[in-house]
């Protein structure tokens, strides 16, 4: 039997990530080159320092990726790519690197949307099954994605402002954490406890939608009115007050959306993904439910290439294809792929 090998390249932020992937299910190499002590100084990811390190990195990923899965060239099926949404720079060089392999070795370039490449992070470890549900939550995308079937997508709910994860981020600058603030928010919030009674925006508005924004606000505002009267604030009690506003908004969103779109899996996909608050509430609520709860793989939550590869492999069979025309589109919509 045939099978589709798909090399796959992920740039679209900080990590430089090539992976071989076999049949959309087995990672036969997922190599990811980390930027993020490069940026740290910083506070958060610099686009031309990151462009700067993909070019450095991308061509050794490639060969490692290669060798690692034991194929060559002439093994390969496709070759795919995430082509947006994501920072310019960083998404022309991945999009670049596999233009030119695709080219010169005659192979098949399918085109991947990051968000979907998140999804698809969950067919890594057992197939999806339809109709689903998709709540993808990172620090560039906050999005409830509702799939009849396979390649059928509809964002049934995406954020007014600020995804979850840079929420995490700028108040983690706050709490004197260095970028990434995350997974140490959410190692604090199971610290402390929820005193602070932060905001739960748009919680009971009749949609999908998201906002943190209002949250972030008050959470800043709480600590520098606190540090002008000279009063001390509980680190680990704000992170669990920041952290269970956020939970509560997410879990209670997406309860709703699944019992308006019945669906047989709720898909929880990107780094926020990681967050144990989420993922364990998340669990809770689904207990009893019909839907099976798919929480994307640990290692799989950020930007990797496998994930691209899993999403490339399924477009591949419904044909979606591009040519040497393809470019880099930041700020891509999530509607671009066809129905089956």
């Amino acid at each position: 039997m045939n099978r589709n090998l798909i090399l796959s390249f992920e740039t679209s932020c900080d990590e430089t990530s090539i992976a071989v992937i076999e049949d959309g299910h087995t990672i036969l190499s997922n190599i990811v080159a980390t930027q993020i002590r490069s940026h740290q100084r910083f506070g958060g990811v610099v686009p031309e320092v990151a462009s700067r390190h993909h070019i450095q990195q991308i061509t050794s990923c490639i060969e490692e990726a290669l060798n690692e899965a034991k194929v060559g060239y002439d093994d390969l099926s496709a070759v795919a790519v995430t082509y947006g949404p994501g920072l310019v720079g960083a998404l022309l060089i991945g999009v670049t690197a596999a233009k030119t392999v695709a080219w010169a070795h005659n192979l098949p370039l399918v085109p991947v949307n990051h968000i979907a490449g998140h999804i698809y992070a969950a067919n890594l470890e057992k197939t999806i099954e339809f109709p689903a549900m998709a709540l993808v939550v990172s620090g560039g995308h906050t999005e409830l994605v509702y799939m009849p079937a396979e390649n059928q997508f509809e964002i049934i709910g995406e954020t007014r402002d600020d995804a979850a994860g840079e929420a995490y981020d700028k108040i983690g600058r706050v709490l004197g954490i260095n970028y990434p603030a995350g997974k140490q928010v959410d190692e604090m919030a199971h610290l402390g406890h929820d005193t602070f009674n932060f905001p739960r925006a748009m919680d009971k508005e009749d949609n999908f939608d998201f906002s943190f924004s209002g949250l972030k606000s008050a959470f800043i505002n709480t600590v520098h009115h606190a540090d002008q009267i000279g009063e001390s604030l509980d680190k680990n009690d704000l992170a669990t007050s920041f952290q269970q506003a956020v939970v509560d908004v997410l879990a209670d969103k997406t309860i709703r959306a699944i019992n308006s779109f019945p669906v047989k899996q709720l898909i929880v996909a990107g780094g926020v993904a990681a967050n144990h608050g989420l993922r364990e509430r998340l669990t809770q609520e689904l207990k009893n439910m019909p839907t099976e709860l798919r929480l994307a793989p640990l290692p799989l939550c950020g930007d990797n290439a496998a994930m691209i590869g899993s999403a490339g492999e399924m477009l591949f069979r419904h044909h979606v294809l591009s040519d040497e025309g393809l470019n880099a589109e930041p700020g891509l919509e999530f509607d671009y792929i066809e129905k089956s």
